[in-house]
Parts: C-alpha cells; structure tokens; sequence
C-alpha cells in the first residue's frame, strides 16, 4: 500500500521516462487526475484515460532520437515537511520554463495560474 500517491505518481512518470514508455498506468485517485490534468494542459503529456481502477497516461516524446518532455519531476512538499508559500512569494521553476503545482484553496493548479489568481499555498512538485 503506498501512502503517498504524489510520490508515486511522479516516479511511476519518471520511469516510464527512462525507459521511453509510451504509457504509464497511475492508481486512480483525485489529486493525481488534477495534477495529471495540468501536465497535460501545459503540454507535458500528450493524453489521459480513466479507467475503473487507474489513470492510463501517453507521455510525450520529442524528435528521432524521442527525447522526453519531461526532464525531472520533484516533491517539493512531503508528507514530513510540508511547504507553503503566498502567492508573491511562488518560486519560478528554471526562470519561467518549467512549471511548479501547487494545492491553493480553490483547487490544484500551476504556479502561473496560482500567481494570476493570487492564490498561495502548498507547493506540491515542479517539472521541467
């Protein structure tokens, strides 16, 4: 039984990686749909499906050699340490090109959005 499902997930992506996968399959809970939504609406996944019991992801490969999208995934907030930020005070991931997910009290969303909508809150992982 895994305890963190972000973790999970975000490894599961990162292996999938490793091996040029073109599908991962993710246990399905609700906040890994949320952050695999915003993977794919900042174009880091090509598509998702869900299925009964897991969410089937199409990762995104780039040119001949299909170099992933997704160069590194990390959790920023641990289930020992957690970390929260107010919205002035959001990190830029790599100057603006990657992208940090963090859990406002209106819902997951990326460090852009949360900035926009001057939400702060729990920094949850970044991906570049």
């Amino acid at each position: 039984m895994v305890t963190d499902t972000t973790s999970d997930l975000l490894t599961r992506i990162r292996n999938a990686n490793l091996i040029k996968s073109q599908q991962v399959n993710v246990p399905l809970t609700k906040s890994n749909v949320e952050i695999i939504k915003i993977l794919e609406s900042e174009g880091y996944i090509e598509t998702f499906t869900v299925n009964k019991n897991d969410v089937t992801i199409k990762l995104k490969y780039q040119g001949r050699e299909q170099k992933p999208l997704i160069t590194n995934m990390k959790r920023v907030s641990k289930p020992g340490q957690r970390i929260y930020s107010k919205s002035k005070n959001i990190p830029r991931v790599l100057g603006g090109i990657g992208i940090l997910i963090v859990s406002t009290p209106n819902g997951l969303m990326s460090d852009r959005q949360a900035r926009m909508k001057k939400a702060g809150g729990e920094l949850i992982c970044t991906v570049w």
